[in-house]
């Protein structure tokens, strides 16, 4: 592979000749064009690292040519050669968009250098750029399924907020996927190149919390045996992502508000203050207003977070994307575990919609990689989900206040509830008959008749289901 791709545009046979034997020797791949237009016609079909630019030929000027590099994006990026150095020309080529300049006669070093440095720089910036496309891959809005309405308005707010450099405060019940908005936001920000730190404040005490945040010098706290940089040293220039916040104690809540406000912070045990350039995303699934009320959430704190708030929607209140969700962990868990199950039956998506999930999308997530790990047939059904799911969690209702009330609550339980089961239990009976209703009623213990009454109560058809 060579060091890198050079085309030389230069009217002067020997300096074209010189530029090309220097390069070669260091295995740089090189062509020589002696015409301007020559030159802007291999830019233009070529893949080049560096274009060495005359600034006088006889028909195009270098700074021409550098300007249509720059108008139509060619890739090279292009050193300006000339005799006649002045400041003047300097500036103009760095303006145009050249990357360095050459004065006439310059040493082997000094070109080896310099298109050393464009090579090193070019391939820095399409890394740089690979990086950033494979982010948006991993955490882009194409990776969080939501057709919703609300999700959609929060599509927007990200887009217009993530570019900004203004402090987030997201917040939902657990299981909303709080960690994957929060990185979608670093992904399209400027802060994407950098790193993307995230803590959960309810998982360490106070004391380490502290150290975890700030760093502490040696000698700080029994066991501290060297100086430890803290998240918010290792996250300078990009993003850190505080989960839980709501768990801080008053004490730490003090020295963030200095962070937000100052970006001054001191490590633990140290007497000199630090500076950080980290952007804050915090999350919680409290109620931080009324923990401001209550006295136990600083009310200046909570303000300084509730700069630009992201309310995230409980799965239960976006049934509509339920079975996307559904079907995308489907996908990803059966490529994932080898086992290419194809789908939901309708009762079965029916019961995964009505399904409060108090664990939100987690919950759904974990439901669906079980499912895959222990069903053995390629379409899930009713029953299915009912040996999984935690009946426990179907909708509750609120105490009736008369017996007219009562009665209502019981009978929409008993439609929930058990008629969900009945219906499992009549796709069952037809499964295990290779669904002929005779054969099925027989096993089960019922009339025919009988079994085919419920059928129609359920709007259940005989005839197998091939999706």
């Amino acid at each position: 592979m060579p060091a890198g791709t050079v085309l030389i545009i230069d009217d002067e046979p020997v300096i074209g000749l010189v530029c090309r034997l220097v390069l070669e020797e260091q295995d740089y791949q090189v062509e020589v064009c002696q015409t301007g237009r020559e030159g802007l016609e291999k830019l233009r079909t070529g893949d080049h690292d560096v274009a060495l630019l005359d600034f006088k030929l006889p028909d195009l000027e270098g700074m021409e040519i550098l300007r249509t590099i720059q108008q139509e994006r060619l890739s090279p990026y292009a050193i300006i050669m000339t005799a006649f150095s002045t400041v003047e020309n300097a500036v103009a080529a760095m303006k145009a968009g050249a990357f360095d300049y050459l004065a006439k006669p310059f040493t082997d070093d000094e070109l080896l250098i310099t298109v050393a440095k464009a090579v090193e720089k070019k391939r820095l910036v399409e890394e740089n750029l690979a990086l950033r496309q494979q982010l948006v891959e991993t955490y882009g809005f194409s990776n969080i399924i939501g057709e919703n309405a609300a999700m959609q308005k929060i599509f927007l707010e990200i887009s217009k907020v993530a570019p900004t450099d203004t402090t987030v405060l997201i917040c939902g019940e657990p299981g909303t996927g709080k960690e994957l908005f929060a990185r979608a936001i670093h992904t399209y920000s400027r802060r994407a190149g950098h790193q993307f730190i995230a803590i959960d404040c309810s998982t360490l005490s106070p004391t380490l919390l502290e150290s975890e945040l700030f760093g502490h010098v040696k000698g700080a706290f029994t066991g501290a045996s060297k100086d430890k940089a803290g998240i918010f040293e290792v996250a300078h220039k990009g993003t850190l992502f505080l989960d839980e916040v709501a768990n801080l104690s008053l004490e730490i809540q003090g020295k963030l508000l200095r962070v937000l406000e100052t970006h001054d912070y001191k490590p633990v045990g140290a007497s000199q203050v630090k500076k950080t350039d980290a952007r804050m995303l915090a999350a919680t699934s409290r109620d931080l207003k009324a923990m401001v009320q209550e006295g136990t959430f600083r009310d200046d704190l909570y303000y300084r977070l509730n700069v630009f708030p992201i309310y995230l929607p409980p799965l239960r209140a976006r049934q509509d994307d339920i079975p996307r969700l559904a079907y995308h962990f489907l996908r990803h868990f059966s490529r994932k575990i080898g086992k290419p199950l194809e789908g939901f039956t309708p009762e079965a998506l029916e019961m995964l919609a009505t399904y409060p999930w108090p664990g939100n999308v987690r919950q759904l997530k974990n439901l669906v990689e079980r499912l895959v790990i222990m069903v053995d047939h390629p379409i899930l059904d009713g029953v299915d989900l009912l040996e999984h799911l935690d009946r426990k969690g179907w909708r509750t209702e609120t105490i009736p206040a008369t017996l007219q009330e009562l009665k209502e609550a019981k009978k929409r339980l008993i439609e929930e509830t058990y008629g969900q089961l009945e219906k499992a239990f009549l796709l069952k009976a037809l499964t295990a008959a290779d669904h002929n209703i005779t054969l099925a009623a027989r096993r089960v213990g019922m009339q025919r008749s009988n079994f085919s009454i419920l059928l129609k109560k359920h709007r259940l058809s005989p005839e197998r289901r091939e999706s």
